[in-house]
């Protein structure tokens, strides 16, 4: 698999996790919604590293990397920046900790801002690649 059928494979895995989380927002189960919503934007997140030959094999270390090339120079809007980093913190909350709840009123717009993440994530990559095609 070649660098570039690898960056499509993630983007597909993130619209298909996308639909995961809505799936788990029907059935009303807001914590496994938040892990398939924080899931998705990291697949995208993946992808647009890999496209700028940026990695990390770390949560933590993917989330500082897209903070420091991308939401810091504003290349990507620090709202879904401020998105990535909250499904961060929530995922980890809810997949560790005991007695940890989110609710429908915190994850309902998150499955719309999370898909505007992955859709601009996918902008950014074809951009990019387009650009290297022109040369």
């Amino acid at each position: 698999m070649n660098i570039n059928e690898l960056i499509s494979y993630r983007l597909e895995r993130a619209k298909e996790t996308i639909d995961e989380a809505e799936q788990m927002a029907k059935m009303e189960h807001w914590n496994t919604c938040v892990n398939r919503l924080y899931y998705a934007c990291f697949y995208a997140t993946n992808a647009l590293l890999l496209s700028k030959n940026y990695s990390s094999s770390k949560h933590a270390g993917v989330r500082s990397l897209l903070n420091k090339h991308f939401v810091k120079s504003e290349i990507i809007p620090k709202e879904l920046g401020k998105l990535y980093n909250a499904l961060f913190e929530y995922r980890q909350q809810s997949d560790y900790e005991d007695l940890f709840q989110v609710d429908k009123e915190l994850v309902k717009p998150w499955i719309t801002l999370s898909t505007d993440f992955i859709y601009f994530i996918e902008k950014l990559i074809t951009a990019d690649l387009y650009k290297k095609d022109e040369r």
